[in-house]
Parts: structure tokens; sequence; C-alpha cells
């Protein structure tokens, strides 16, 4: 698990907790020949939270300036881009479905991350870093953990 799906998961949890919802946020162990459809499962009966994340992390320090499809998703040996294969299994599961993009922008400056939703990526096949004007989720620090956690709020992500 990348240390940006762990804080994710930690911040779902801590949301799901301090809400009161029924529902819980995890990441199931990637196999080497077992696919793994998507980075971060949320389980709920409540639909909203019924969801699905990918998981980005680029640097923005080291001069990314865009996610590319061709780049940055895979394409399985039967040629089915990691795009396709995503929406298949949201479109089979009813989950709501995000592509969330953790830009690391170097020593001193932090992180940022953005949840895109995924009906957005099927109108785009680039997401220009200085262009994302989706949903910003910002860093919140935990004083006695001393622990980084992202603040989220899933009901939010998809109004504009």
């Amino acid at each position: 698990m990348t240390e940006f799906e762990h804080m994710l998961v930690n911040s779902f949890n801590t949301y799901i907790e301090e809400n009161g919802i029924r529902a819980i946020s995890y990441r199931l162990k990637q196999h080497r020949f077992t696919p793994q459809f998507l980075d971060v499962l949320v389980d709920s009966l409540n639909p909203d939270l019924y969801l699905g994340i990918e998981c980005k992390s680029i640097s923005v320090d080291k001069g990314a300036n865009a996610l590319y499809f061709s780049q940055h998703f895979t394409v399985d040996k039967n040629g089915i881009h990691q795009i396709e294969r995503i929406s298949n299994y949201l479109n089979k599961s009813g989950r709501r479905g995000f592509l969330a993009v953790e830009l690391r922008l170097g020593t001193g400056h932090g992180r940022e991350a953005y949840m895109i939703p995924w009906n957005e990526l099927k109108k785009n096949t680039l997401i220009k870093i200085s262009n994302l004007r989706y949903r910003r989720f910002g860093v919140s620090q935990k004083s006695k953990e001393k622990e980084k956690n992202y603040r989220v709020d899933p009901m939010e992500w998809e109004r504009k």
C-alpha cells in the first residue's frame, strides 16, 4: 500500500467514525497474479458512500505537469486499458467511482490531493495538473498522533 493510499483509507475511516456512519474503508491486498480493480474501497449501505477509488500520486517537483492516460495507467495482457477495466467494475458493482490525484509539491511545500469523478475521465484523455478544477481536499495535522491525514467529505465531491 502506498503512503497516499494508506492516508486515504485512514482519512475515510476517521470521517466515518467522526460522523457515526455505518461504513468502512479499506484496501484489498494486491497479489502478483490477481488483478486489482481499484486501490481504495468504501463499503456502506448509503449509496453516496459506496465508493471505488483509483489513486495516482505524481511529483510536480520532479517536473510532472499532467496525468497521461498512456503513461500513468496500465494496459493488461488482453490490451484492455485500466480506465476501461475500472469503468466496467464500477458499472457492475454499482459503486461511485473517483480518481484521487495526489500532487507531491516538493520539500517544504507539502501535498495537495484532488478527487475527480470517474465519469469525468470518459471526457478526457489527459488531465493537466495546472488546470485541476476538481474538488481539492486538504491535509490536516493530528497533533496527538503526528500523522497527516486528508480531510475527506464524499458528499461534496460532485458538487461544483
